[in-house]
């Protein structure tokens, strides 16, 4: 199995210490160089734990060849999630992990399979490889770090 990350996704389950979890089982898991370069932009302790997994080669950095597809997608979406979402089409991704609404729609539009932060979560859960006491605490840990999700996406999600 192979699965694409986009910047955003790694850095917000890595700050929910929900990434190495993830992480645990037999897929391989990519991200474009640009993808690579946006998160080492902000040194902080996520930055470290990415380069960490990068280092121990949990997580495969790869140049993207499809450029001209990630060019044209550029005109409408960021470089990472652009490159993110040509290589998901190149290496022909089991899935690609974004969680921009555009970046989404480009994706599936695409033809690939598009989950979010927090159906990886939600996927964690039901795998008990993490637990989450209270879902109004984690609603107000995710706001913390800055993930924008209305409170009735979180609860269809969560309370399903």
């Amino acid at each position: 199995m192979k699965i694409v990350f986009n910047s955003s996704p790694l850095i917000f389950l890595s700050r929910l210490d929900c990434l190495d979890p993830f992480l645990t089982t037999d897929v391989h898991f990519y991200l474009p160089e640009s993808v690579q370069l946006e998160i080492n932009a902000k040194q902080d302790q996520a930055t470290d734990n990415i380069q960490k997994l990068i280092n121990n080669k949990q997580l495969i950095v790869k140049e993207i060849e499809l450029i001209s597809l990630a060019n044209r997608l550029h005109d409408r979406l960021g470089k990472g999630e652009s490159d993110a979402i040509a290589l998901g089409i190149e290496l022909q991704t089991d899935y690609i992990i974004l969680d921009d609404f555009a970046a989404r729609k480009e994706a599936m539009r695409l033809g690939l399979n598009v989950k979010g932060t927090l159906a990886i979560i939600r996927k964690l859960l039901k795998e008990e490889k993490i637990i989450i006491d209270d879902l109004d605490c984690f609603y107000q840990r995710i706001r913390q770090i800055n993930f924008r999700v209305k409170r009735e996406i979180f609860d269809s999600i969560f309370k399903a």
